[in-house]
């Protein structure tokens, strides 16, 4: 059989769905895209609201505020990118157009948020905190939406769904394991007078520019090689299909979106998960240096653990997935990471005679392995997740009649980053009820306060995270139900033709 040329893909003219299986190659290139997030993740994560609170001395709530508000006006926007790259029609396919897009703006918006000018308030740098991140998490979104949804259309086998996501995951780790080591060792090395090293003002800017210039070659790495794939996506499969974008319509196809059962369960698991993760996450760039009195040198090991159990587990999870199914999987490794997580820093704040000492060499070796389990188990996370909401994308067309990767994986990313707003000021507001002070240097935080910073980060939080998991309970699509819909939609796509 022939592949279908350009002009009958336009036309919506039914392709095969299963057969076609992706290269090595281009599994590596779509899940390369990945790293211009994960550079724009660490920033956001590991050196804003520290930039901001420590070293512009900014308070934690204010930064919080701002950032929350940056992430509302984020999720707002996903929905739209969803539904106008599922509304595309162009020759190069529905989602590469925006992917191409979004690199530009993305890298200059990112530069410019950790470098401000010099300001006379307070109030000023929180201006400047609230435009900029608003437009870094714009771009992002024109870039994340339409390339979740094109994983989607790339891989159409049940199984090779979770490989191809394995590998955005890998290189969404990756890439943060790298880029943070590589930035205390270039930019952020510990000094007498810099004790957190972070407190460094003038490397920002030089960190940056190297943090720009990468989220742009990460992106065209991912179009380059994933360019050769455009004449087998699938394109509108519904002559009554809305062409032209609407609010309306909008609304009408996110509400359709939570009809579906196994859409609900992942949607609200996620939505709950990720408020928890968003309030830890306030704290983290704390943690490693005042509660588990590291410097920036011991901190660039820690990768070493994640880069092991990266690639083990891309290794691992097309044997595992198979096993066990997807579900499971999930369910299963979110536990252990959660599990993995809390152990150390329970024994810490237990106060146990044989647990290493803070700074010590024994607990690096701890922090080390501990990364490593994660990180194994945190690929099968997202790749399951990931491949899930593209086996609800197959369910939903045939619910609906038509293909709306974009409208589903948008609903998802608006439901994170409206509850991870919600994180972000909660956990701001922590840390000041619990009085972190500004610019502090390595031991001038009282141990209570390092303490509560433990408890929060992690007995505290961990209840409503186990509350999350169990929504997941809830999903319903199976290799056999995945195998049932494709069938389904063969056969009312053979009947059209005939």
């Amino acid at each position: 059989m022939s592949e279908p040329s350009s002009e009958q893909l336009l036309q919506g003219q039914p392709k095969p769905q299963a057969e076609h299986r992706l290269s090595l190659p281009t599994m590596m290139s779509y899940g390369f895209g990945q790293v211009s997030e994960a550079i724009k993740n660490s920033g956001f994560n590991i050196f804003l609201l520290f930039y901001y609170n420590q070293v512009l001395h900014v308070s934690a709530t204010a930064t919080s505020i701002a950032l929350a508000l940056a992430l509302v006006f984020d999720a707002l926007t996903d929905p739209i990118a969803g539904s106008l790259s599922d509304k595309m029609r162009s020759r190069w396919g529905r989602r590469h157009p925006f992917i191409v897009a979004a690199a530009i703006p993305l890298s200059i918006t990112f530069y410019f948020l950790f470098n401000p000018p010099e300001l006379d308030s307070e109030l000023g740098y929180v201006f400047w905190l609230l435009t900029f991140a608003v437009l870094v998490r714009g771009s992002l979104t024109f870039f994340q939406v339409p390339h979740l949804a094109l994983g989607a259309e790339l891989a159409r086998d049940y199984h090779q769904r979770s490989t191809l996501y394995s590998f955005n995951t890998f290189f969404g780790v990756m890439g943060a394991a790298l880029f943070i080591p590589a930035s205390y060792i270039f930019f952020f090395p510990t000094t007498e007078e810099f004790n957190p090293a972070l407190l460094n003002e003038a490397a920002y800017s030089s960190w940056a520019l190297f943090g720009s210039g990468l989220i742009i070659f990460a992106i065209v790495v991912c179009v380059v090689g994933t360019y050769r794939e455009i004449p087998n996506l699938q394109e509108l499969t519904s002559e009554n299909q809305q062409n032209r974008f609407s609010f309306k319509q909008l609304f009408v196809e996110m509400g359709e979106a939570l009809n579906n059962k196994s859409f609900r369960a992942i949607f609200f698991g996620m939505m709950l998960t990720t408020f928890i993760l968003s309030v830890e996450g306030v704290f983290n760039p704390f943690m490693g240096f005042h509660f588990w009195g590291m410097t920036t040198e011991q901190l660039k090991f820690v990768p070493i653990g994640s880069f092991v159990g990266l690639f083990l587990s891309v290794i691992a999870i097309p044997f595992v997935t198979k096993r066990f199914d997807k579900k499971p999987t999930l369910i299963g490794s979110a536990f252990i990471i959660l599990f993995n997580v809390n152990l150390p820093i329970v024994l810490a704040l237990s106060g146990v005679s044989w647990f290493p000492a803070q700074g010590s060499t024994a607990l690096l070796v701890v922090l080390i392995l501990s990364a490593s389990i994660t990180a194994f188990f945190a690929v099968m996370v997202f790749a399951c997740l990931n491949s899930m909401f593209a086996d609800i994308a197959d369910e939903h067309e045939l619910e609906v009649g038509e293909r709306r990767e974009g409208v589903l994986f948008s609903a998802r990313a608006f439901a994170v980053k409206l509850t991870a707003s919600l994180g972000l000021i909660f956990g701001g507001i922590l840390l000041d009820f619990i009085q972190f002070p500004r610019g502090a240097s390595l031991g001038e935080v009282s141990s209570d306060v390092v303490w509560q910073l433990g408890f929060i980060v992690g007995p505290a939080t961990s209840v409503f995270s186990v509350i999350g998991m169990f929504f997941y309970f809830g999903y319903a699509i199976d290799e056999k139900r995945h195998t049932e819909i494709i069938d389904e939609l063969k056969r009312r796509k053979t009947s059209k033709v005939d």
